[in-house]
C-alpha cells in the first residue's frame, strides 16, 4: 500500500490556502535573526483572537447571506460582530433562528452529502452561527438590522467562544489582510492594498453553524480555492481517531467538472496552481540518530502571478523552524498547528505562512532560505528508523516537479539512501563542514564514534518530492538491464512486528518410537536474509514495466527496509515495508489469509510501478489520485496473471468481495462512494474507504478497460495472447500515456482520452469513439451490477445460428451502460466469444450471430466485469 500518495500528495498547498483548517496553537514566528518589527505576526495574533464588539450588536430578521450555491437565512435572532482588524469587521455571531440551503451540483456530491447528512441537499435549521469573512458582510446584513438593548448580555454570554473560535481561521485571512500591511522599503509607510490579478477574486465565508439535527458543521465559500464550496464535520472514528469528513466539495464555476471529468476553468486552474511555483531544492541536512534532523532548505521560487505577500509552505508538525531569509534578508514567518482530524493534520503536516516585504511580480524570482530542526524520525528497532513517518521533512507547496539536489551528514555506522543519483560532495561544502559552520543542531542522543559520514543525492530529472531512509542495513544488488537495483535491510524487523504462535507438534501416530510432543519456536523474521530474494523480484518488474511502457526514468532503484505494514514510493527509492521481506513459511506461520500473501508478494513490483504511475506521471487533483493507485496495482497484478492465473482471479475476487462486505451498521465499502473522492473515501463511517475503493475498484476499473480493449482485438482478428505484450490495446495506449504526460501530472479525463483512441468501432457507445458513459457510470459510479440472461433464442440461419435475448441489470442506477462480454457455449469446445454487448439501463436486448452447434450462452464466464459476487 503505497501510503506515501495519501500522506504526501494530498490536497495542494493552493487549495489548502482556501479550505484547509488551520488553528493557532503556539505560534512559531520571526526567531532571532528575524526582524524586531513583525507587523505580520501581530495582525495574525489579532485575527486569531479577536471578541465581540458590544456597539455592533443587533437584532436582526429576515437576513440573507448568498454566496454561489450557499444560501443562509437569519430567519430571527440576534447577531454581534466583532472588533475592528485593520479598520474591517472580519467576524460575527448569531443567536435565533437560521437555516443554511446548500444544493450540491451532481450525484457524485448529491450521494457524499447523503452518506454523512442522510440527505441528498443540506437544509438544516440552526440556533447559533460563528460567521468569518474578509467581505462586507457587515454592510450586506445592514438593511435588516435593528437596535437592541441587551447588547451587554450578547457579549458577555458569546465573546469567549467568539475569541476562542477566532483561531481557525485566522491563517486565512492573513492571506487576504497581508497584502494591506506596509511595503518595506516604500517611500510611505501607508499600507498599500494592490489589485488582484486580472479575473482573480479574493471572498471567504466560513460559517460553524450549530444545527438541530446535525450538530455542529462547517459551511465554506473560497473564491480562491480549487472547489469554491465545501461543507463537513469533525468528527470520530467508532476506533476513537478523529476525522473531518468532507460531505461535499465542488466548484460552483464548473459543476460538472468532477462528475464528467471536464476541463479545468481558468479561475479554477489558477487556485490549483498556486501564484508561486519552486523550481528547485537545495537541501542540507544533519541527521542525528534516532529522531532529530536538523536541515538547511534554499528553495528557488518563480512567481506565477503577482500580488501575494504571504506564501505558504507545508512541514512536518514536528519540525520546528528556526529562520526564513529571501534572497538573504531575513523576513517574518508563522508557523501554524494544523487542527486534528483535517486532511493536512492527517498528513503530519503544518502549514508555514512566509511573509513577502512586498507583493510579488509575475515572473519574480524568489530564492528563499529555511533554517529548520525536530524530531522527525522514529525508531522502531535496533538499526531500523521510520523516516518521514510524522509528514513533510522540507518545506514545499504539494506535489509539483522540481530539481532536488540534497546532502546529508549521518553518524558512522549508519546507512543513507536518497532519492536521485550520488553525487561528489561540492568543496565548499566540505570546507564549512571542516570549518564548524553546519547548521544550529542539537547533541545527538546516540553515542558517535569517528568521522560523520557525508554524502550527495541529485535528481536525475524533474521529479515531485523527495525523501531518505537511513538505517544500519546490509545491501543486495541486482540488476534490470542497465539498471541497478539495491536492497537495504536490517538484519530484524520492529519491536511490534507480531510473533508467530507457539506451537506443540504432534508425534505420527505410525512411528514405533513414539517420540514425545516437542515444542515448535518459530524464528523472529530476518530481512537481510531475503533481501536478494525482493530485489530480484523488482528488478523482473522493471523488465516487464519497461518492455511494456517505456525505459524506467532512473539509473538506478533503492528498496530501502521500512517498519510497519505500508511502503512508500519515492523516485528511484522505495520505502518497502517489513512485511515484504518475509517468505512463504513465515506468512504461513502468521496464518495470513492465501490473497494476502499473494499481495504481500506483490509488494515490490506494486511499488516499483509507480516509478511510472505517481513519480514519472503525477495526479492533478485529489479525484485523479485513483489512478496512480489503482494503475500500479493492477500493473503488478498483471504480471502475477502471467504466471499464477488462478492467484489472480483469487486477488480480484477478494477486491470484489470486500467491496460488498458489510460492516456492523449495515453499510457497505462501495457506500463510501466512488474512487474520483480520493482522499475523501476517508472518513470516520469508513477509516478503512481509501484502501478499499482506491485499491480494490480501483484496480477493476483498470481490468475492466483492459478486457474491453483485449475482446475487441480478439474479434478483430487479432490472435489474443494470455500475457500482456507491448501490442496488446491497453499497454499500447498506457505507452501513449507515458509518451504525453512524462514529467507531468495527469487528469483522468486526459487519460480516457488516451484510451479511447483505441477503442474500435464495436466499442463506441452510441457510435462515439468517446469513454464518457465508463467515466460517468464506473469511475464516478459504486454499483456492482447482477446480470441476468432471459428470453434466449436461437435460429438457424445459413450455416450458422443467431442468437437473441435480453440481459438484465439488478441492483443498479436505472441509467448504468456495461459493456459485458456475450459467449457461445458448444459441446466439448471451449466457450466462444460472440461479441460485447453494452447493457443499457435495467434491459437490453441483442442479437449476435454464433457458430453452428451453439446450445446455451453465458455472461463474462472470466468475470471480467465488476459485478456483484456470485
Amino acid at each position: 500500500m503505497t501510503k506515501v500518495l495519501l500522506n504526501l500528495r494530498g490536497l495542494c498547498v493552493a487549495a489548502a490556502m482556501g479550505l484547509v483548517i488551520c488553528a493557532l496553537a503556539a505560534v512559531s514566528a520571526s526567531a532571532a535573526e528575524n526582524p524586531p518589527d513583525k507587523p505580520a505576526e501581530a495582525l495574525y495574533l489579532r485575527l486569531g483572537k479577536v471578541g465581540l464588539d458590544r456597539e455592533r450588536v443587533y437584532k436582526v430578521r429576515g437576513a440573507s447571506l448568498e454566496r454561489s450555491a450557499v444560501h443562509i437565512s437569519l430567519e430571527d435572532g440576534t447577531i454581534g460582530f466583532t472588533q475592528d482588524v485593520m479598520g474591517r469587521i472580519t467576524g460575527a455571531f448569531f443567536e435565533g433562528d437560521g437555516e443554511v440551503l446548500l444544493t450540491p451540483p451532481n450525484d457524485v456530491e448529491r450521494k457524499s452529502m447523503g452518506l454523512f447528512t442522510g440527505m441528498a441537499i443540506l437544509e438544516e435549521h440552526f440556533v447559533t452561527a460563528y460567521f468569518r469573512f474578509n467581505d462586507d458582510v457587515a454592510a450586506e446584513l445592514r438593511p435588516d438590522l435593528r437596535a437592541t438593548d441587551k447588547q451587554q448580555e450578547f457579549v458577555d454570554r458569546w465573546n469567549e467562544t467568539v475569541s476562542n473560535l477566532a483561531s481557525p481561521d485566522a491563517m486565512r485571512l492573513l492571506l487576504t489582510f497581508s497584502r494591506m500591511l506596509p511595503v518595506t522599503g516604500a517611500i510611505s509607510s501607508e499600507p498599500a492594498e494592490p489589485a488582484l490579478p486580472p479575473g482573480a477574486e479574493d471572498r471567504f465565508l466560513h460559517a460553524r453553524l450549530q444545527g438541530t439535527k446535525l450538530g455542529v458543521f462547517d459551511v465554506y465559500f473560497d473564491s480562491s480555492a480549487t472547489e469554491q464550496v465545501q461543507a463537513g464535520q469533525a468528527k470520530a472514528a467508532e476506533n476513537g481517531d478523529l476525522y473531518y469528513d468532507v460531505w461535499t466539495s465542488f466548484s460552483p464555476m464548473n459543476p460538472g467538472a468532477a462528475q464528467k471529468g471536464g476541463r479545468t476553468p481558468a479561475a479554477t486552474k489558477r487556485a490549483r496552481d498556486g501564484r508561486v511555483t519552486i523550481r528547485r531544492y537545495t537541501i542540507t541536512t544533519e541527521v542525528q540518530p534516532p529522531k532529530r534532523i536538523q536541515a538547511r532548505a534554499r528553495l528557488q521560487c518563480e512567481v506565477q502571478e503577482g500580488g501575494p505577500r504571504a506564501v505558504l509552505f507545508e512541514l512536518s508538525r514536528y519540525l520546528q523552524m528556526e529562520s526564513v531569509k529571501l534572497d538573504g534578508s531575513p523576513v517574518e514567518f508563522i508557523q501554524n498547528p494544523a487542527v486534528e482530524g483535517t486532511q493536512l493534520s492527517r498528513r503530519g503536516n503544518d502549514l508555514v505562512a512566509v511573509m513577502l516585504p512586498k507583493p510579488a511580480r509575475a515572473g519574480q524570482k524568489l530564492d528563499l532560505e529555511f533554517v529548520y530542526g525536530g524530531e522527525v524520525l522514529a525508531e522502531a528497532g535496533t538499526g531500523l528508523l521510520y523516516v518521514g513517518a510524522r509528514g513533510t521533512w522540507y518545506p514545499n507547496r504539494g506535489i509539483a516537479m522540481a530539481d532536488f539536489d540534497l546532502t546529508f551528514e549521518y553518524p558512522p555506522g549508519w546507512t543513507l539512501v536518497a532519492t536521485g543519483k550520488p553525487a561528489p560532495v561540492s568543496a565548499a561544502e566540505l570546507v564549512a563542514r571542516a570549518n564548524g559552520q553546519q547548521s544550529n543542531s542539537q547533541p545527538s542522543s546516540a553515542p558517535q564514534t569517528g568521522a560523520p559520514q557525508i554524502s550527495r543525492w541529485v535528481s536525475e530529472r524533474l521529479i515531485p518530492l523527495a525523501g531518505f531512509n537511513l538505517g544500519k542495513y546490509k545491501v543486495a544488488t541486482a540488476q534490470a538491464g542497465e539498471v541497478t537495483v539495491e536492497t537495504y535491510a536490517t538484519t530484524g524487523v520492529e519491536r511490534n512486528f507480531p510473533t508467530p504462535r507457539v506451537q506443540l507438534v504432534q508425534p505420527d501416530p505410525s512411528d514405533l518410537a513414539s517420540r514425545p510432543l516437542q515444542l515448535s519456536i518459530p524464528s523472529r523474521p530476518s530481512p537481510s536474509q531475503t533481501e536478494v530474494t525482493v530485489g530480484e523480484a523488482a528488478a523482473r518488474a522493471i523488465q516487464h514495466y519497461a518492455q511494456w511502457f517505456g525505459p524506467y526514468p532512473y539509473s538506478r532503484l533503492a528498496l530501502t527496509q521500512l517498519p510497519g505494514r505500508d511502503s512508500q514510493g519515492w523516485p528511484g527509492l522505495v520505502f518497502l515495508s517489513s512485511y515484504a521481506f518475509l517468505d512463504q513459511e513465515q506468512r504461513e506461520q502468521l496464518h495470513f489469509a492465501p490473497e494476502k500473501i499473494l499481495l504481500q508478494q506483490q509488494i515490490p513490483a506494486h511499488e516499483t510501478a509507480h516509478q511510472w504511475w505517481g513519480d514519472l506521471i503525477a495526479w492533478k487533483t485529489y479525484r485523479d489520485q485513483w489512478i496512480s493507485e489503482g494503475l500500479a496495482n493492477y500493473c503488478a497484478l498483471m504480471m502475477l496473471e502471467e504466471k499464477n492465473p488462478a492467484g489472480f482471479r483469487l486477488v480480484m475476487d477478494r477486491y470484489r468481495r470486500d467491496l460488498v462486505e458489510k460492516n456492523k451498521d449495515g453499510m457497505t465499502a462501495m457506500d463510501a462512494g466512488p474512487v474520483t473522492l480520493g482522499s475523501r473515501l476517508l472518513s470516520s463511517k469508513f477509516p478503512e474507504g481509501y484502501e478499499e475503493i482506491l485499491y480494490g475498484r480501483g484496480t477493476w476499473l483498470f481490468h475492466m478497460l483492459r478486457t474491453m480493449l483485449k475482446d475487441a482485438a480478439a474479434q478483430g482478428g487479432h490472435k489474443a495472447q494470455g500475457s500482456a505484450s507491448a501490442g496488446e490495446p491497453f499497454v499500447r495506449a498506457l505507452r501513449k500515456v507515458r509518451q504525453r504526460y512524462e514529467g507531468q501530472s495527469i487528469g483522468t479525463r486526459e487519460l480516457l482520452d488516451v484510451f479511447a483512441e483505441e477503442l474500435p468501432p464495436a466499442l463506441r457507445y452510441e457510435g462515439k469513439p468517446s469513454l464518457d458513459w465508463f467515466l460517468e457510470d464506473w469511475i464516478n459510479g459504486t454499483a456492482l451490477p447482477k446480470l441476468e440472461l432471459k428470453a434466449v433464442k436461437f435460429t438457424a440461419k445459413d450455416a450458422g445460428t443467431i442468437v437473441s435475448g435480453e440481459i438484465v441489470q439488478h441492483d443498479a442506477p436505472q441509467e448504468l451502460v456495461t459493456s459485458v462480454p456475450v459467449y457461445a457455449v458448444m459441446t466439448g469446445k471451449q466457450p466462444v466469444l460472440l461479441g460485447r454487448v453494452f447493457a443499457d439501463g435495467e434491459e437490453t436486448s441483442f442479437h449476435l450471430p454464433a457458430p453452428a452447434g451453439t446450445h446455451k450462452i453465458v455472461l463474462d464466464p472470466n468475470q471480467t466485469v465488476l459485478t456483484s459476487p456470485k
